[in-house]
């Protein structure tokens, strides 16, 4: 029988963490699935973070929650997901038929998966009606997600609330997160066989593409190209230098052939072949474990200083996000208070990993004691941060306000749906933290963390 291993990591004082994986998976088990399958960051499938769901799609674990007192309930949950898996981009598909020509012009190997590429693989890619576009496996993404939730959430995510108006739909503007927003309405109508009546959702850029509207972040880091030194360094360094090469000794090329953006752009095709086609692709064949380690680390520097910890302003970016989350929770704790019925129960708000991870960086989560830098990273093989973890297609931050009794307020927090520790509230031994003691813990940030003014919107906006 399989055996399944659960590894609980506790990352630093202020970050806790578990992540529970398959540790026995073998490409004799199931030979779709590469080797090098858990590093693809945020190309990353939702089932390398959570394989049980290789075996069962809806499958649900209700007794990972563990709220202090039988007779608490739900009375709010917010979902801020990202969207499903996506074709790749314009500027991918470019990079991969250049490293696909390359191979097709020189390669001189004799093995099978390289004859494959040469014979039988052909480039299907296109820059012009793909660019980022939902794939139909994103669809099953969102769809079944929705299902998950409602069945680890009954109460909440119900018909009832749904028909009554009282689940509330809100998407960023962007093709692959509208499309993303309506697959999880169908999962949920689909269920429960709804035909009768249509549910609207909001449209609300500022909110989910906050990162274009804040001027300090486009200026010092999105548009500066020196904000990504660290990445430029560690993709120009020894552990790079490696991996181009073994590349090229597989292919039998010579080495000036293969630049890093050739070395990206084949690992992007082994990332997008099993994420869309769920197929082991022969580019899988060009990297072995320790390539696709060190292709890891240089995605994660590339996230960590342009979207998280690098910069401040990377996680100031998303304070609209932060206070819009909050004032949600705020309104639910009030009306449930007063004894009205939560006119919210619901909120799920569909963006992409860069309007997640600020928000997750800004509340604390997967924060190393060490800064991820072009120089650390043998050091760095036990890092929390790492995206293909936290960040593959329809990754989830699920916040879900309980009623424990007499006032009992606890808020649980469940990242790709692993129940978490707030930062700063880990030692306690409380499963679920009560809910003004984390207001406390981000006071600072809630009496702050002005939109306007940490974005520097206007000329002579407050000085940080």
């Amino acid at each position: 029988m399989t055996s399944f291993l659960c590894k609980i990591l506790y990352f630093t004082t202020i970050t806790g963490f578990s992540w529970c994986f398959r540790d026995d998976v073998s490409p004799e088990e199931n030979p779709n699935i590469p080797l090098i399958a858990k590093y693809f960051g945020t190309k990353g499938r939702y089932e390398e973070v959570n394989p049980y769901l290789i075996q069962d799609i809806l499958a649900v674990n209700r007794s990972t929650l563990q709220p202090p007192s039988p007779q608490c309930r739900e009375i709010h949950l917010t979902a801020i997901i990202r969207h499903g898996t996506r074709y790749p981009t314009a500027k991918n598909v470019k990079n991969m038929l250049k490293v696909y020509e390359v191979v097709q012009s020189n390669a001189r190997g004799k093995q099978s998966w390289l004859d494959e590429i040469l014979t039988q693989w052909t480039m299907w890619y296109t820059t012009e009606d793909m660019d980022g576009r939902l794939v139909q496996k994103g669809v099953k993404d969102l769809k079944h997600l929705a299902v998950r939730l409602s069945k680890m959430f009954p109460s909440m995510i119900s018909e009832e609330k749904l028909r009554g108006g009282l689940i509330k739909f809100i998407t960023q503007l962007k093709h692959r997160c509208v499309n993303s927003t309506l697959s999880f309405k169908a999962g949920l109508t689909e269920m429960w066989a709804i035909r009768d009546m249509e549910f609207e959702h909001e449209v609300n850029d500022a909110l989910m593409r906050f990162f274009d509207k804040c001027t300090k972040f486009l200026n010092e880091v999105d548009n500066n190209p020196s904000a990504l030194t660290e990445m430029d360094k560690f993709t120009q360094g020894p552990e790079m230098k490696r991996v181009q090469e073994k590349v090229a000794d597989r292919l039998e090329v010579p080495y000036h052939l293969i630049t890093y953006d050739m070395v990206e752009a084949a690992f992007y095709l082994c990332a997008y072949e099993l994420a869309i086609k769920t197929v082991n692709s022969p580019w899988c064949h060009l990297f072995d474990e320790i390539d696709a380690q060190v292709m890891e680390y240089a995605l994660d520097l590339k996230q960590f200083w342009k979207r998280a910890y690098g910069y401040d302003i990377n996680s100031k970016s998303s304070c609209i996000l932060f206070h819009d989350v909050f004032s949600r929770l705020d309104k639910a704790v009030n009306e449930h208070n007063s004894g009205q019925e939560v006119t919210e129960a619901v909120t799920v708000q569909v963006g992409h990993a860069e309007t997640l991870l600020p928000l997750l960086t800004l509340l604390g989560f997967f924060k190393d004691s060490e800064t991820l830098t072009s120089t650390n990273y043998a050091s760095q093989t036990q890092r929390s941060f790492r995206t293909s973890r936290m960040l593959p297609y329809a990754a989830n931050l699920v916040l879900v306000l309980f009623d424990c009794g007499g006032g009992d307020i606890r808020l649980q927090p469940l990242i790709n749906e692993q129940p978490v520790a707030f930062p700063g509230l880990a030692d306690r031994q409380e499963s679920m933290p009560l809910y003004e003691d984390i207001k406390r813990q981000y006071a600072d940030l809630l009496r702050g963390c002005d939109f306007e003014t940490v974005c520097e919107l206007f000329k002579n906006g407050a000085e940080l």
